[in-house]
């Protein structure tokens, strides 16, 4: 049996006194002290053939300090196994040994880890920062960390359920058409103020461009509705009347001309009553007939 087959249940056994073990999604998580973390490193890729090194990052923890995670895998048998090493250090001194001398992939994960924690490594060869520019000053991720946006302009909303105060101006509340006041019907009739009614077309016209405005837009006439088969006033063709915009007036007839009538369907002939004799039909014109007796 494979030492990974026994856990969780002999965690401490494993990776030494101190260490504890759960699986949960089928991830094997193993919490071991920090000074055990080098070897639980090294126990993981030894005796549990986790040799390939996928991740290590860190979570703030308030009140406790930083949970330094490094996330393993082992492949062996056609099988994936996943374990997860963690450790807490306290924040006034998040200092651990480093991890390349077992997972040589450890190193840019150690770099982000310092660059945004501020967790050290000791024995890291190039502890120097990854990601952000060298004149930045703090860590990003930590919980204490004050964000930028809120110390150069006021925050745009409340923070926190309540601070209302923290908000800034809010838009005029209109009702949108066929809506009714909730202070005039519903449950809240009579508790709330009455919401501002929408202005008239007119109104805003007068706000926009002064009392002339106004004027010259409550003086505009009504427009006239017309179907989809007479189309608008600018597409009338050429020669139309108002009343019939699609219907031309007939051509000018000369002085003696006659328009042509149309004919109407011929009537059918009747057909024949009674049995009609069936006689000889001759193949061609008469012309062509001869008697028998010429031949």
């Amino acid at each position: 049996m494979n030492a990974y087959d026994r856990l969780p249940d002999a965690a401490a056994e494993i990776f030494g006194e101190g260490a504890t073990a759960e699986l949960t999604y089928d991830l094997l998580t193993v919490d071991v002290p920090a000074e055990s973390w080098i070897p639980a490193l090294e126990t993981a890729r030894d005796q549990l053939g986790c040799t390939y090194f996928d991740w290590l990052s860190a979570v703030d923890e308030p009140g406790t300090g930083f949970r330094v995670c490094a996330h393993v895998v082992a492949l062996e048998g056609g099988t994936v196994r996943r374990l997860l090493v963690r450790t807490t250090v306290p924040h006034d001194a998040a200092v651990l040994p480093t991890a390349i001398g077992v997972y040589a992939g450890a190193g840019w994960h150690e770099r982000e880890t310092h660059e945004m924690f501020g967790v050290s490594f000791s024995g890291h060869p190039h502890l120097v920062p990854l990601l952000l520019p060298e004149e930045f000053e703090g860590h990003p991720l930590r919980k204490d960390f004050v964000l930028a946006a809120r110390v150069v302009k006021a925050w745009p909303g409340a923070k926190e359920p309540g601070e209302s105060e923290h908000g800034g101006p809010k838009r005029r509340q209109m009702l949108p058409p066929g809506v009714p006041d909730p202070n005039e019907w519903g449950p809240l009739k009579g508790q709330l103020p009455p919401a501002p009614a929408r202005p008239a077309r007119g109104a805003r016209a007068a706000g926009a461009g002064g009392a002339g405005a106004g004027a010259a837009a409550g003086d505009r006439p009504v427009r006239r509705a017309r179907s989809v088969t007479q189309g608008s006033a600018s597409q009338q063709p050429e020669g139309t009347t108002p009343d019939a915009p699609w219907r031309k007036p007939p051509p000018a007839e000369s002085p003696g001309s006659e328009s042509p009538k149309p004919e109407g369907p011929k009537p059918e002939a009747p057909e024949p009553e009674g049995p009609q004799s069936e006689g000889p039909r001759s193949e061609g014109p008469e012309s062509d007939r001869r008697p028998e007796g010429d031949a």
